[in-house]
């Protein structure tokens, strides 16, 4: 079976709320296991394991949560070559724009050699029922296009 890494970070609950959202979404494709993370517990072997990634984060300072950038610290060189054409999409919960979060991860994407598959979901404040429904619908999206091999 495959499988989805859902890694995210959240402290506050709003980037919660909307992994929340994101999980229902990809679980609606029976034919691909999600796997919720927090990014502090994350492992290399969950990214190695995983046929595609859908990472949530918190602006912060204007760019992703500290926690999101040490998995990145924790698996990017043992990964190096490893992950290459991974499916990637993103969602972010945003107190400005979100754009620093998006533009700093899509670097680090590049650096790994994963694909985007589709523009981040940026929820500005307080998650509302159309943020979380863009956010089940991008859960969906992904899960649904790795299990017909799309991605």
């Amino acid at each position: 079976m495959k499988r989805l890494l859902l890694l995210y970070h959240s402290q506050g609950g709003r980037t919660a709320a909307l992994a929340e959202a994101a999980l229902a979404g990809a679980r609606r494709e029976a034919a691909v296991e999600t796997l919720p993370k927090r990014a502090g517990e994350a492992t290399l072997e969950d990214l190695l394991a995983c046929h595609g990634l859908l990472i949530g984060t918190p602006e912060n300072f204007g760019t992703m949560s500290g926690m999101v950038k040490d998995f990145f610290d924790r698996t990017y060189y043992p990964a190096e070559g490893r992950t290459v054409g991974l499916p990637y999409a993103l969602f972010i919960s945003a107190g400005n724009d979100g754009s620093g979060a998006a533009r700093e991860i899509g670097r680090i994407a590049t650096g790994y050699g994963w694909k985007r598959v589709t523009e981040p979901v940026i929820a500005r404040g307080e998650p509302t029922p159309a943020d979380l429904a863009a956010c089940g619908e991008l859960g969906e999206a992904l899960a649904s296009g790795i299990a017909l091999g799309i991605f």
